[in-house]
């Protein structure tokens, strides 16, 4: 089994209903924004990590483990380690119509594996009738990076940066989900002064029987760091 290699590169461009790293969520017509609960009744929205266009992936996924159709969706409770958000971005608004949620303190999740409340995954067979969902900070400010454009290509199967499939890079992490293989793999990044502890990375894990029933409801999330 190989990995996919993910690349990604800086643009001007929103990419609405493209693959792309950060930016706003494009979700099809039905679909809702993920929203972690809280025991008093109010929400508090994950950050979208990445959305991937999956027809991007049928040259590189030459095992067929992925859908190559439709959009798949990572969203993760992730802005405490990103502190390029704790500063406003001067993003335009956007001429579509959106959706408009309110980012509050959220939770803070630490190593080893999260709560489930922490992140989802997201698969919608269709990448028409979408609809932009844009989360801003209480001052209206966007609580998102802008959209970086993201391009596949195949790697080794312990690739040690960001990816899909393959194993996760971390050897400790192999060792305590056996059963499980890397969906997607998140490094640090200086560009968005994102830093894990020490070296760290987020693997978003599922099994194979899961991935093949397009079962995301079973994916795992474990932070592991030096």
């Amino acid at each position: 089994m190989k990995s996919i290699k993910i690349k990604l590169c800086k643009t001007d461009n929103e990419l609405f209903g493209q693959s792309k790293w950060w930016g706003t969520a494009n979700l099809p017509e039905g679909v809702e924004y993920p929203m972690v609960p809280y025991e008093d009744g109010d929400n508090d929205p994950l950050t979208l990590v990445c959305q991937i266009r999956c027809a991007d992936l049928a040259e590189v996924d030459k095992e067929n483990l992925l859908p190559h159709k439709g959009m798949l969706y990572f969203f993760a409770d992730i802005n405490d380690y990103v502190h390029a958000l704790d500063e406003p971005d001067d993003s335009p608004t956007f001429e579509y119509d959106e959706e408009v949620f309110v980012e509050n303190d959220g939770y803070h999740n630490s190593m080893g594996e999260w709560s489930p409340e922490a992140f989802r995954v997201i698969y919608s067979p269709t990448e028409e009738n979408l609809t932009n969902h844009k989360v801003v900070n209480s001052d209206g400010t966007p609580a998102y990076l802008p959209a970086e454009k993201i391009t596949f290509e195949e790697a080794d199967i312990n690739y040690d940066s960001f990816k899909l499939l393959g194993l996760p890079y971390y050897d400790e992490i192999n060792q305590w989900y056996p059963d499980y293989i890397n969906l997607l793999q998140i490094d640090e990044n200086d560009d968005w002064s994102m830093i894990f502890y020490d070296c760290g990375m987020i693997c978003f894990l599922i099994r194979p029987e899961d991935l093949k029933a397009l079962d995301f409801s079973k994916v795992i999330v474990y932070f592991h760091s030096f």
